[in-house]
């Protein structure tokens, strides 16, 4: 592969047998880490998906015929913490 300038980085061309071993496509985000005697190791970076799978597991069901309301969202003001303690404000 070959090393070219862009911009003000470094690009190079993912040849296509890896991109389809890795399975990316346009867009994708990738993770390119140093190993030893200055090779590089690519792979897919899947912190987007796993935390996308994360907040999907924590999602609470809403009951049937919920309808978000901004306005009395708003108009209830912010919530407190659970513990009970202040958010926002500097510690002690």
């Amino acid at each position: 592969m070959r090393v070219a300038k862009w911009g003000n980085s470094l690009a190079i061309r993912l040849p296509a047998n890896l991109v389809a071993e890795l399975e990316i496509r346009e867009g994708d985000n990738i993770e390119v880490v140093p190993t030893s005697k200055g090779k590089l190791e690519v792979s897919a970076d899947e912190r987007r998906r796993k935390a996308l799978e994360s907040m999907r597991r924590l999602a609470v069901p809403m009951p049937p015929g919920y309808k978000f309301d901004r306005e009395e969202a708003n108009a209830r003001g912010p919530l407190e913490p659970v513990d009970g303690s202040k958010s926002g404000t500097a510690a002690d």
